[in-house]
């Protein structure tokens, strides 16, 4: 049902803390110019968290207002189920392609526990829905066996898979072959995960450097795995900082470099500052002025 890169895009906001719709259609633009394959909003890198439900459909309104007709998916991460539920409900009517369904992002739900609460919320939005299996993060692990019992549910089609376990990839394609469109979560074992088997990537990175990762990815499906392997090399040091405490002020900065936007963050987060601020900038500049030819695709 669903396959390439789907960026899980940035929020964004005026100097007041609101949000700022004129930016993200700016912003989100960008990613479809490049040829990504749909959107992720109100994710970890979304600062859904710090949203509320109506902000979430406001910023999901705004992408699919730029999509030009591929799919825009919610986020659903609340702690409490009837939450989840209702805020799912309301995604259906606002015509959300589908779901990106976090299991418990505070309390550690046990398995069945786990199944009960995805299953509940999936059934209250009757979309399409993405389980996010991130044990790292949230400290719920959308084991096989979790799969299993999900895979007779039809609502769910897809698996971010972000255990940090590049394994996962295999074991998921020898128990469920193509049952669910397998996707890679963790920007740094894209490639790994690409040449394993997956067939999209929800990528973080991609909202400062889109058309590198979507080369990356055609590279990676057309089998030309030594150009992608250079471009993935070049990017490595990008990538990483998606995986931090601050993955979401660093893709900011990222962004404030690369496409001219700002890094406002909504509180408790603060945009870097200090040594971290400059190790970043050093980073991203770094890659900026060696970036390499990307090859006709």
């Amino acid at each position: 049902m669903w396959a390439g890169v789907f960026p899980a895009v940035t929020s964004k906001f005026t100097q007041d803390d609101s949000l700022d719709h004129g930016e993200m259609e700016r912003c989100f633009s960008l990613l479809m110019d490049a040829g990504c394959d749909g959107l992720i909003v109100a994710g970890s890198l979304g600062e859904g968290p710090m949203l509320s439900h109506g902000e979430k459909l406001e910023v999901l309104k705004t992408a699919q207002s730029v999509a030009r007709g591929k799919p825009v998916l919610l986020t659903i991460n609340e702690a409490a189920t009837r939450d989840g539920v209702a805020l799912a409900k309301r995604a259906a009517k606002a015509g959300a392609d589908g779901l990106m369904l976090v299991p418990s992002p505070v309390y550690h739900t046990d398995p069945e526990e786990t199944v009960t609460t995805l299953k509940a919320v999936a059934a209250a939005g009757d979309l399409p829905v993405m389980i996010y299996s991130n044990r790292i993060a949230y400290r719920v692990d959308v084991t096989s066996e979790i799969l299993t019992e999900l895979a007779t549910d039809k609502h769910f089609v897809a698996i971010k898979e972000s255990s940090d376990d590049i394994r996962r990839t295999t074991d998921i394609i020898n128990t469920f072959g193509t049952h669910f469109d397998l996707f890679t979560g963790v920007d740094n074992l894209a490639f790994e995960a690409l040449t394993a088997g997956a067939i999209g990537w929800v990528a973080g990175l991609v909202t400062a450097f889109p058309n590198e990762t979507v080369a990356i990815y055609k590279l990676v499906m057309a089998g030309r795995y030594a150009e992608a392997l250079e471009i993935y090399r070049w990017f490595r040091p990008l990538l990483d900082l998606d995986v931090s405490t601050y993955l979401v002020q660093n893709i900011k900065l990222a962004e404030v470099h690369e496409i001219g936007t700002n890094d406002r963050v909504r509180l408790p987060r603060q945009p870097l500052r200090g040594e971290r601020r400059t190790a970043v900038e050093k980073t991203v500049k770094d890659a900026i002025a060696s970036r390499p030819k990307l090859p006709v695709l």
